[in-house]
């Protein structure tokens, strides 16, 4: 017997043990993992949606009240954070390249000596930009970017989620570069 088959529940409903949201992640945990892979994700990364469903539909499990097929329901919520997830995922990237194509860049002459200054109070000001980020995103940030760790051993070494491993870089760059945007 499916979710779909089984007689009304209301969201809050428990049935031998199981809410509603338990029961329908089991039934069709495959079906909206399939769904998220076939949309161009990763094995690992389709999982990761499916548990982020989850957690936000545990949160609030209204929102399973009242519709007419918790299966369609379930695998187009899957589907649309997994959406969300890539669009987050292209944005970082974009957001890393455009800083690793600058890094690269090394002058053809030598600077003048207010070039030096300038350079040096830039560099003042991302050591500052660094050391106020909050300690794990700052831990994260030095690892990544200084300490040439990849995301999968930062989060490993961490103890956290990978995915909180790229929202600490995210959040650790986007600080930075606004420091230095009020620089200039």
């Amino acid at each position: 017997m499916t979710v779909d088959n089984v007689a009304p529940l209301t969201a809050g409903d428990d049935v031998f043990g199981k809410t509603l949201l338990d029961r329908a992640i089991e039934a069709y945990y495959d079906d909206m993992r399939n769904a998220v892979r076939r949309r161009g994700m990763a094995q690992v990364q389709a999982t990761e949606v499916v548990h982020d469903l989850y957690l936000t539909l545990s949160r609030h499990p209204e929102r399973l009240a009242g519709k007419s097929s918790l299966r369609a329901f379930m695998i187009r919520a899957a589907i649309n954070l997994g959406i969300d997830r890539a669009r987050r995922i292209a944005f970082e990237n974009r957001l890393f390249a455009a800083l690793d194509e600058q890094a690269v860049i090394v002058p053809l002459k030598a600077p003048s000596q207010e070039a030096r200054l300038d350079v040096m109070k830039r560099v003042e000001i991302l050591k500052n930009a660094i050391a106020e980020l909050p300690r794990q995103c700052r831990t994260v940030f030095i690892a990544y970017r200084i300490g040439g760790m990849s995301k999968e051993e930062i989060a490993e070494s961490l103890g956290i989620k990978r995915r909180m491993v790229d929202r600490h870089l995210r959040n650790a760059l986007l600080s930075c570069m606004a420091k230095m945007a009020s620089f200039e």
